[in-house]
């Protein structure tokens, strides 16, 4: 896999998944334009990786951050060639307790916001043929008692996935990639409590086939196969799940 001089927009590459396909790419020869709520991760990435790496500290809900993550990956690299909305908000909490303001929240990190950066990179996409690949989660497709709000999210983003895909055809590829549960910093803001998270994490990898947590490095080789042309480029529309079999 070579993404060599390929220009390429990460959401949420502060921590977590982000930060491993942000690695991922790198390693694979891209120019990764990093962007995170945290300027001082995003720099450590730049540190390590010089100028193949641009910094965009933004909130991705903020207004006129698409249009200001799309400028600083054209003024450092020239062209945009890909984005990858990774992004993400967990919020959870049975109906009865839930808070209708985490729902109006994930909906506008999980769904609007990657609707948002899509629109205002389309024109380079356009002309560079380009490729977006959407991180949901197999939240989107499975029952989620507990956490229903989130899935909705989820669920929701893969349509936009699937539905941009035939819209953009065939000058811009749309896919997404449904993780199972990985080890991030995620699960301290999902609004349980310690024994909640514990509970759930038990639960999650009793009903793995594979038996663990994924890996973020896992998630980002897959970002890769799908960026690069030469391997994927009769790939749109997909929703594929790298889960260790939990949606088997």
């Amino acid at each position: 896999m070579s993404l060599a001089g390929k220009s390429v927009v990460v959401t949420g590459a502060a921590t977590g998944i982000g930060r491993g396909i942000a690695e991922c790419l790198l390693k694979s020869g891209a120019l990764v334009t990093v962007v995170g709520r945290r300027e001082e991760p995003l720099r450590e990435l730049a540190d390590r990786y010089g100028d193949a790496v641009a910094v965009a500290a933004r909130d991705v809900r903020a207004a006129g951050a698409a249009e200001q993550i799309v400028a600083t990956a054209t003024d450092r690299f020239g062209v945009l060639d890909a984005v990858v909305n990774n992004a993400g908000m967990a919020r959870f909490g049975k109906l009865d307790v839930a808070d209708p303001e985490d729902l109006d929240a994930m909906f506008a990190v999980n769904v609007r916001a990657p609707a948002e950066l899509i629109r205002c990179a389309l024109p380079e996409l356009r002309a560079r043929n380009g490729s977006v690949v959407n991180i949901s989660s197999v939240g989107g497709v499975l029952s989620m008692p507990g956490r229903a709000y989130y899935g909705a999210t989820k669920a929701a983003l893969n349509s936009l996935t699937r539905s941009l895909a035939r819209e953009l055809a065939p000058d811009v590829r749309v896919n997404a990639i449904l993780p199972g549960p990985v080890d991030t910093p995620m699960w301290t803001a999902t609004g349980l409590d310690g024994a909640g998270i514990d509970r759930l994490r038990v639960e999650l990898v009793a009903s793995t086939p594979m038996g663990r947590f994924g890996e973020e490095a896992e998630i980002g080789r897959w970002v890769g196969l799908l960026l690069d042309p030469e391997l994927s480029g009769w790939v749109t529309g997909a929703l594929i799940p790298i889960d260790g079999g939990r949606t088997a």
